[in-house]
């Protein structure tokens, strides 16, 4: 797992993280981790994947299963 360093926060900032961790019951670094993942991938986010399997079944057509061809790929030859 990563590790960020966040330099120069204000101490305000940082009380205020700290507030808003307590009033969640978690710690500072718990908080923060949370706000940062809702920021970078929010709950409500489009899940293409999803919605193109929802649309197929709701279409009732689409037959999006099929067999991988299974031929190996040729060497590229730059020469």
């Amino acid at each position: 797992m990563s590790a960020i360093v966040v330099r120069n926060l204000p101490g305000e900032t940082h009380r205020a993280l700290k507030q808003r961790a307590a009033k969640n019951g978690r710690s500072t670094e718990a908080e923060i981790r949370s706000i940062l993942e809702e920021a970078v991938r929010p709950s409500g986010r489009l899940k293409i994947g999803s919605e193109l399997a929802a649309f197929a079944k709701e279409i009732g057509d689409a037959d999006l299963s099929f067999e991988r061809d299974q031929t190996p790929v040729d060497a590229a030859d730059f020469e």
